[in-house]
């Protein structure tokens, strides 16, 4: 993978990760397109990812701050709260990676046509959440963490946006737009690091399999985290401005146009 490569991967990765579009979907569809090595998959994925949850802390920092602060107290106030919901909406995605990390990791191999398909159902909760969510104004209750959970651990599949999965529970769980906003982009946080640490520690114990360059790495996380930056910020206007259907419009678009070019070679 060049530096170039990388950069693209990196804006794609940063722009894609908090619209509901699927970022590994596109990052997939991206290493397609430019016959990247599917072996760099794994590793590159998580520091992009790394990337893209740096930005998060730093858009969100004020109340990852309130929240820290209020759950070092030990008392059960809001920020504690806060935390535990988080922590409820870890356990279907920490099930699925204990239990499935080998059948997860085949996902990331090459999959255009599963990436095409998933883009149009990820298309089709967007717009289901656009048309049958019901009134808003209801906060994230511990079910609600939990079912917002299940949705996070099925956008492990490529093609399924997480943002847009979240993001659509919250929406049709009746949850008020930016408690719905705030909470999908933060409960990602806790289970990004968990893997970017047991992949720092397989990438230690199997140093010799890297396939990518360090200055290609460091490149896309700059250009993710920059990136991030930017659509994280543009996210929070869209969800407040109920603008989700444009993008259940464009996963249908690309997915369709995904097919196509995998069937034709």
């Amino acid at each position: 993978m060049t530096i170039w490569q990388a950069i693209l991967l990196g804006i794609i990765q940063g722009l894609t990760e908090f619209l509901p579009i699927s970022s590994s979907g596109h990052i997939e569809l991206g290493k397609f397109f430019l016959s990247i090595d599917v072996q760099e998959n794994l590793l590159f994925s998580v520091v992009l990812h790394a990337a893209t949850a740096l930005s998060t802390i730093v858009i969100f920092r004020k109340q990852i701050a309130s929240v820290v602060k209020d759950t070092v107290q030990l008392q059960w106030n809001e920020g504690s709260q806060f935390a535990a919901k988080v922590f409820i909406s870890m356990l279907p995605i920490g099930i699925v990676g204990l239990l499935f990390k080998p059948s997860v990791e085949m996902l990331f191999e090459g999959k255009t046509a599963l990436v095409a398909v998933m883009l149009l159902c990820s298309g089709g909760l967007l717009l289901f959440a656009h048309y049958f969510s019901p009134q808003q104004g209801k906060d994230v209750s511990f079910a609600k963490a939990f079912v917002i959970g299940i949705a996070q651990a099925i956008a492990i599949i490529p093609g399924i946006s997480r943002s847009g999965a979240t993001l659509a529970a919250a929406l049709i769980l009746g949850v008020q737009r930016e408690k719905a906003t705030s909470f999908s982009f933060l409960m990602v946080l806790p289970p990004i690091f968990g893997a970017i640490l047991l992949e720092t520690r397989d990438y230690l114990e199997n140093v010799s399999t890297l396939h990518i360059s360090i200055s290609a790495l460091a490149s896309g996380f700059v250009a993710a985290f920059l990136t991030g930056m930017f659509a994280c910020r543009t996210m929070i206007h869209i969800v407040r401005n109920s603008q989700l259907i444009y993008f259940a419009l464009y996963c249908f678009l690309i997915g369709t146009l995904s097919l196509i070019a995998w069937y034709y070679g």
